[in-house]
């Protein structure tokens, strides 16, 4: 859904009517996964994508009637290797797509808990009486939207776990679709790095926050796409911007007098990732004062350093890329290529 928001919100806007089409199911080597998501309007404007571009005509033209008919509709490619040509779905995956007319008062709920950076469960009916996206609960337990007493029971168990789920609720079943704020990747310095990082953050749908003390290196016109840069010194910067279990941070600054204290702040915190720019020299001699410092040998192992895969890159945008692909590795809980270890 936040791939599909800035349409969303410009064509609510126009007063365009838009069907919603959503990944609702998937099996084998599916190219998308399941709540990935389409917009299209009336005229075939599309936004979003449920197959890369394997089933996308057929989903339009499904979408083209929900507008014109208001009914909602379940459809199904792909089902073996042999036969994936033929119904488009090279890869010999299969995908169920939920292809509706949204009702107007849960989307806007869920732009709004986009923007508030809300957890919430869409719940849809796939199968039942009643097929669509009929409720939005928020982590708050506000809910927007009419459903059963089943299916509110099955989004508040969903929310509970933390997870996507299908399930059988009462008469009909549901897809529970968990979305999570965007996450957010903390690069402490405002080094050549840290711009092609930032760039490649933001592409990647990350929120991206530059840290640096320096007037000169924490100058927003050099971040374009960052949501925030922060002059602070980093220790007071990560405490102010709070780091959860959705944040990465990167140490870019090749200073021990500004990395030791991002350092001491995050390798405590719940961040899913915490890198740290330098060599295996330098990571060793890090990892001693970490240890004098009061952290943990747990604590300094979690620290990935050198940062990033080992792509054999020099210049910063190979660097950047090499530390954006061990974030992403690493939040789709891979290894990475190597295990987190002091002085990795």
């Amino acid at each position: 859904m936040r791939d599909v928001l800035p349409e969303l919100e410009a064509w609510r806007r126009e007063g365009r009517p838009f069907a919603l089409a959503t990944v609702v199911r998937t099996w084998g080597s599916a190219p998308r996964t399941a709540g990935s998501r389409m917009l299209v309007t009336a005229d075939a404007r599309i936004a979003g994508s449920v197959s890369g571009g394997c089933v996308e005509a057929a989903v339009i033209e499904a979408a083209q009637k929900a507008l014109e008919t208001g009914e909602p509709k379940l459809l199904s490619f792909g089902v073996a290797d042999e036969t994936a040509w033929a119904v488009g779905l090279a890869c010999g995956g299969t995908i169920e797509v939920l292809v509706e007319k949204p009702e107007p008062a849960v989307l806007d709920a869920a732009r709004e808990a986009l923007r508030a950076g809300r957890v919430f469960v869409l719940a849809s009916a796939v199968k039942g009486p009643s097929l669509g996206t009929r409720l939005l609960m928020r982590d708050d337990g506000q809910a927007v939207g009419s459903s059963s007493a089943d299916v509110r029971e099955a989004a508040r168990a969903a929310l509970s776990a933390g997870r996507s789920a299908r399930q059988g609720a009462g008469d009909s079943e549901v897809y529970l679709d968990l979305l999570r704020p965007a996450p957010t990747l903390v690069m402490v310095g405002g080094v050549h790095i840290a711009i092609a990082l930032t760039r490649l953050a933001a592409a990647l749908g990350y929120r991206a926050i530059v840290v640096d003390p320096r007037p000169a290196f924490a100058d927003p016109a050099r971040f374009p796409q960052a949501e925030r840069v922060v002059t602070a010194w980093p220790d007071e910067a990560l405490g102010q911007i709070g780091l959860d279990a959705g944040t990465a941070v990167a140490v870019l600054t090749h200073d021990p007098k500004l990395d030791d204290p991002a350092l001491r702040a995050a390798l405590p915190s719940p961040a899913f990732y915490v890198g740290a720019l330098g060599s295996r020299n330098t990571q060793e001699k890090r990892r001693r004062r970490l240890l004098e410092a009061g952290l943990t040998e747990a604590q300094v192992g979690r620290l990935r350093a050198p940062i990033g895969l080992d792509l054999g890159g020099r210049s910063p945008e190979e660097i950047a890329v090499s530390v954006m692909a061990e974030v992403v590795a690493v939040r789709n809980g891979r290894a990475a290529g190597r295990e987190a270890a002091p002085g990795a």
